[in-house]
């Protein structure tokens, strides 16, 4: 197994590709903290995993409160003993309400940008201190397609996924000669999202992305599970710094 006895702390993980990787990376012998909100999902994914005989624990956090990333972070060690994985998942995508820039209320500017940057920044804050003592860790940050050009009209989310880009690269950069490696995901549009149901027309918005993907289809939380592990794993001991899109061709 790639991840036998490695402790992993996921955000975003009560749904999507969060949910995905926790149980991708337990079947490879990661021992999950499962953190996010609602606490109903993410008590939900740690529940079925110990069920399939996974070592796990869900933890409610919402990542736009750092003292509550700070406790997820000291939870899973006093839990597990160490922490070797961070992967960054928690985003939200207000379709409804983020639009181009003249037209953008500040209060979703500031929501998104809560969650989607400051949010991967202050969990990766507290997973450094801890890998820094140890002198070994890995660290995933979902981004998204978005952040390879300025097409989308929702400003908030697309500045968000961009930024990760940049940080990625700090963090590689900075703290690769401690140990820690730090790579990016860039997964393309997925078939559906926790904010699919507030998209003002989801049917007609799965129909376009189709259209406009060469592999015919948007992605699953599944299809980006297994890159989270890869790159966790030792297999990917020299990739650092980088970002990986992951989108079946759609930014071809």
């Amino acid at each position: 197994m790639r991840l036998k006895d490695q402790v992993a702390l996921i955000t975003g993980a009560g749904s999507g590709i969060g949910a995905a990787s926790a149980r991708h990376m337990a079947k490879e012998g990661a021992k999950i903290a499962v953190c996010g909100i609602p606490v109903q999902g993410v008590e939900n994914v740690a529940a079925q995993l110990r069920a399939d005989g996974f070592e796990a624990i869900g933890i409610a956090t919402d990542v736009a409160d750092e003292k509550q990333v700070e406790a997820a972070v000291d939870k899973t060690v006093a839990e597990f003993g160490r922490l070797d994985i961070a992967v960054c998942c928690a985003a939200v995508q207000l379709h409804d309400r983020d639009h181009t820039l003249h037209e953008l209320d500040e209060e979703v500017w500031d929501l998104t940008h809560s969650i989607n940057f400051r949010g991967v920044m202050v969990t990766c804050k507290y997973a450094l201190q801890k890998m820094v003592l140890q002198g070994s860790g890995s660290i995933v940050i979902i981004s998204s397609v978005t952040a390879m050009s300025g097409g989308s009209a929702n400003v908030s989310y697309l500045t968000g996924k961009h930024a990760l880009l940049g940080f990625n690269r700090h963090v590689g950069k900075h703290y690769g000669p401690k140990g820690i490696r730090c790579n990016c995901i860039c997964p393309g549009a997925l078939e559906k999202t926790p904010n699919h149901d507030i998209h003002p027309d989801p049917e007609g918005r799965a129909e376009s992305l189709a259209k406009s993907i060469p592999l015919g289809r948007p992605a699953t939380p599944e299809d980006i599970a297994p890159w989270v592990t890869f790159l966790c794993s030792d297999e990917a001991r020299y990739a650092n710094g980088a970002h990986f899109l992951v989108d079946g061709g759609m930014s071809a």
